[in-house]
């Protein structure tokens, strides 16, 4: 597949959306919790607390909706600063009980409407970043899908980042790229492969640690490896002090882009 199928295999409406990733790995052993205590609920942005083979994890997922009725009420997975404040109430909370934080990526980008910057979009991303890479707790991020811009990034300061085998990860989107560089967005194309934005090129980089097989519903054995695969990463990650656990985390992303 070229890098534009690849992108093309993330935004397909046929794939798991973070729901379907916490219902398959928690079941009935997870509890949304909503709001940010300053605006509102944005549905765009499901968090929670679930039980993972008895480990209690605080999970936040950007959920885009399976049907166009749950894509216009998730906002097409395209998160307000409300969502993002959520997001970070809970994984300050999961802090403070020492808990790990999973987050499931799936954006084309944080919503950029009106009402959004003067709620304080960038303020809110940029606070995300910041706090997430000073929590004394395990964070792992996994893009199943879209990986766009800062609305991503804004869960994805972890310790690991992993992405399925057909997600995607960038700073602009393929069509708005070459609608910049040759003012011609019939040339996502050739921007795609220029991007380096595959989860191979990714990897390749240093970007991020593992890429996984794309799932499908009902693959009762690939959630229950992926469900061992968490649960590995984060013992071994709570066997170390919140205060080293934050500088490696820091440490890893200074090494990006750094010659070998």
């Amino acid at each position: 597949m070229s890098a534009y199928d690849k992108v093309q295999a993330a935004r397909s409406t046929q794939k798991l959306t973070s729901v379907d990733y916490i219902n398959n790995l928690f079941g009935e052993n997870f509890i949304e919790l909503h709001g940010d205590r300053n605006f509102s609920d944005d549905k765009a942005v499901v968090g929670g607390v679930g039980m993972l083979n008895n480990m209690p994890v605080t999970v936040i997922g950007l959920e885009k909706g399976r049907n166009t009725h749950e894509r216009m009420e998730r906002n097409f997975g395209a998160a307000h600063p409300e969502g993002y404040r959520k997001a970070l109430r809970l994984m300050k909370q999961a802090e403070k009980f020492r808990r790990p934080v999973l987050c499931f990526v799936d954006t084309s980008g944080a919503f950029c409407g009106i009402g959004a910057e003067e709620r304080g979009q960038g303020h809110a991303i940029a606070t995300n970043l910041m706090e997430m890479m000073a929590l004394k707790t395990p964070v792992l991020s996994i893009f199943i899908g879209e990986g766009g811009s800062g609305g991503a990034i804004a869960l994805a300061v972890a310790d690991e980042v992993w992405m399925m085998e057909n997600a995607v990860y960038s700073v602009i989107s393929p069509e708005g790229c070459a609608s910049i560089l040759w003012k011609d967005s019939s040339k996502a194309p050739e921007a795609a492969e220029c991007l380096k934005m595959t989860a191979k090129d990714l990897f390749d980089l240093g970007v991020v640690e593992r890429i996984l097989r794309e799932p499908k519903a009902g693959d009762g054995k690939m959630f229950e490896s992926l469900k061992l695969l968490i649960c590995r990463t984060f013992e071994k990650n709570l066997a170390i002090d919140g205060e080293r656990l934050a500088e490696l985390r820091y440490n890893r992303f200074r090494k990006i882009g750094r010659k070998k």
